[in-house]
């Protein structure tokens, strides 16, 4: 399955060049990465990425990080995918620019759902 992390233009590079990371400011203050669904990514860059753009979309596989990554309650009940330890940047399988559109980001092919 494929979960997805929203990454400001500062936290991407900072992955690229140190080869991994524990985040950014709430996932170290959490103590988790946190990551979203594609049925929850739109609401996640809706609620906590609304005024900013230049972002980057990354999907991860959660095969072979189960030891390690917990889905636990959150916004409205639903459960979210949090990891509780660095990602790797290996573990990246893509990534994909999420640019700003008007009020809105505009997410590759379907992720996220539909945008209306």
């Amino acid at each position: 399955m494929l979960i997805y992390k929203i990454f400001r233009p500062a936290e991407w590079d900072a992955l690229s060049a140190a080869g991994s990371t524990l985040g950014a400011p709430v996932d170290l203050a959490d103590g988790f990465i946190h990551f979203s669904t594609a049925e929850t990514v739109r609401e996640t860059a809706e609620r906590h990425f609304a005024q900013e753009g230049d972002l980057m979309l990354a999907a991860v596989e959660t095969e072979g990080m189960e030891a390690d990554l917990k889905w636990e309650i959150s916004r409205g009940g639903a459960l979210f995918p949090h990891l509780y330890r660095e990602l790797r940047a290996q573990e990246v399988l893509w990534t994909a620019p999420l640019p700003r559109e008007g009020d809105v980001h505009v997410f590759p092919g379907n992720i996220g759902g539909d945008a209306s």
